[in-house]
């Protein structure tokens, strides 16, 4: 198997047609079709579907895009990395769930290294691709949560995955309202005070499950179920609309005008850290970032409900990274 191949079987799915991909890369279709087949009988699989009316994936070829997309990405990646070498000191990437303090703590980074040539990225994005950033080294750092009803089903992906949890704080579940909420003026809300409003929540993709959903308590009855992909359209329908979002309780600066944060009475609780592969040594740098993590998640203006870590807190000790003020 060589990755070319592999390259050859993403650009005609995407395609679509053979006759296109060989004359986009200057190849005869024969050369293209030689290949594609050699790499099916090493597989033993029908990668694709020949017909008169044109070219698809099989349902195994389906299931190996998915595996030659990961490679190919991966050996870009690296090839990328060792080309730029030269020119940059190094990187760091952050992958993490819909949480404006890994947001804050990011930013409080960057200009802790704003003379540093360096490439770094954060990305809000999906709990799935988040483990899968993190198990394919595209990322250094994951931030996601844990509870009770989810626990057993992330470890064994981290497991499976080679990935490290490391616990930054124990949060009681919130729901964020509108302050014209009728629910607003609550000093706690009940599963059954919720069953008539509309629930928020972000979306998860074609992965998406009560087990990696990004909001805890995904059983609770709800008048309608509506789903969006980033906090601006989250924090807009939260602003104008009589529905709810679960969350740590802990808002982020745009929320923290019009937006009421209530607890909701139950045993679940949001366990909020950090995922690293057990088979990449951190550096420098994603170290620099967790410890602003932890100085910031000690900063907070917390509730009773927040409850930072042991390493959280032992970050106290280290020059302070400013006031953080409320976070979600």
């Amino acid at each position: 198997m060589q990755l070319q191949q592999l390259r050859y079987v993403i650009a005609i799915a995407q395609s679509g047609s053979m006759n296109s991909v060989a004359r986009k890369l200057f190849i005869s279709q024969s050369s293209l079709s030689v290949a594609v087949k050699e790499l099916e009988s090493e597989l033993g699989i029908r990668i694709f579907n020949r017909s008169s009316k044109g070219i698809s994936l099989t349902s195994d070829g389906v299931e190996f895009l998915g595996y030659a997309r990961q490679v190919v990405e991966q050996a870009d990646l690296l090839a990328d990395h060792y080309t730029r070498r030269g020119t940059s000191q190094g990187r760091m990437s952050v992958s993490t769930q819909h949480y404006a303090f890994a947001v804050r703590a990011f930013i409080k980074f960057l200009q802790a290294h704003g003379g540093s040539s360096c490439d770094f990225s954060l990305r809000e994005t999906r709990t799935g691709e988040i483990i899968d950033d993190v198990r394919t080294f595209r990322s250094d750092i994951g931030i996601l949560f844990l509870s009770h009803y989810n626990e057993t089903v992330i470890r064994k992906r981290l497991e499976d995955g080679s990935l490290v949890f490391t616990s930054l704080f124990h949060a009681r579940p919130h729901v964020f309202v509108r302050e014209g909420h009728p629910l607003a003026s609550k000093r706690t809300v009940t599963a059954e005070d919720l069953a008539p409003f509309e629930r928020y929540d972000f979306e998860q993709g074609a992965e998406a499950s009560l087990y990696l959903s990004e909001e805890p308590l995904g059983d609770l009855p709800h008048a309608r179920h509506i789903t969006v992909s980033d906090r601006a359209t989250m924090t807009g329908i939260l602003s104008h609309c009589d529905g709810y979002l679960i969350s740590t309780g802990v808002r982020s600066d745009e929320m923290f005008n019009g937006i009421a944060s209530i607890p909701i009475k139950t045993d679940e609780v949001m366990n909020v850290g950090y995922i690293t592969h057990s088979q990449r040594r951190l550096s420098g740098l994603a170290r620099d970032y967790i410890r602003e993590l932890e100085r910031l998640i000690v900063s907070f203006d917390q509730p009773e409900e927040i409850v930072p870590s042991k390493a959280a807190l032992k970050s106290v000790a280290a020059p302070a990274a400013g006031n953080a003020g409320t976070e979600a």
